[in-house]
């Protein structure tokens, strides 16, 4: 497998994992500290609709968003499938409950006298929620990162809305699976490889960020 393949599929990974875990953040986050700042009838079911969508297997929402994009499917129309908007659009809704569900617990462990106090001040209610999110920045961080781990390392979603195209929808994990079927280990090995030491470079940026913030 040529050099400028390999580079390509690590591009597809960063760029639809990356760009989900931000659009999936901009969405997670200001749902999480409506949740972790107020009550109300039914915010139970909510968590636990959340809790069970983290636990769902990849392949399935794979299969959810492939009967939703395809021809017959009600946004067949719009022409995304097996192209790197659909992969994005699959793994947005992947992380997601992912990064709501770890910075629900983040906002929660922040002492709620600073939102009381910054009202209290006189502070509107969005001025005193900044206030909650800057407090919470780092464990917000963790889980933003942690969203795009998991996006970065699927596989189920990435083959079944992307259709693992050379040189258009190829990305690591898609590449490994390929290259492991025609018995291209070494490939598959070194795929892996550069994997995992992305995995370990975003851990490294959050320890390095939770001493800075010590």
């Amino acid at each position: 497998m040529i050099a400028q393949e390999v580079f390509y599929a690590i591009w597809v990974s960063l760029k639809t994992s990356g760009l989900a875990a931000l659009v999936a953040s901009f969405l997670a986050v200001p749902a999480a500290l409506f949740l972790a700042s107020r009550d109300f009838r039914g915010k139970r079911l909510v968590l636990l609709v959340n809790q069970t969508w983290m636990a769902a297997p990849t392949v399935v929402i794979g299969l959810l968003f492939y009967a939703l994009l395809s021809r017959t499917g009600p946004f067949g129309g719009l022409g995304i499938l097996y192209t790197q908007t659909a992969m994005t659009v699959g793994q947005i809704f992947l992380i997601l409950p992912l990064i709501v569900g770890f910075s629900y617990t983040a906002l929660r462990q922040v002492d709620r006298r600073a939102r009381t106090t910054a009202l209290t001040l006189g502070a509107s209610r969005r001025q005193a929620g900044l206030v909650v999110l800057r407090e919470a920045k780092f464990p917000l961080l963790v889980a933003v990162l942690a969203g795009f781990a998991r996006a970065v390392s699927e596989v189920g979603i990435a083959m079944m809305l992307g259709g693992n195209i050379r040189g258009e929808t190829r990305n690591i994990t898609t590449t490994i699976a390929l290259e492991t079927a025609k018995g291209e280990f070494t490939t598959g090995v070194v795929l892996g490889a550069i994997l995992l030491a992305l995995t370990l470079g975003i851990n490294f940026a959050v320890i390095v960020g939770f001493r800075s913030g010590d």
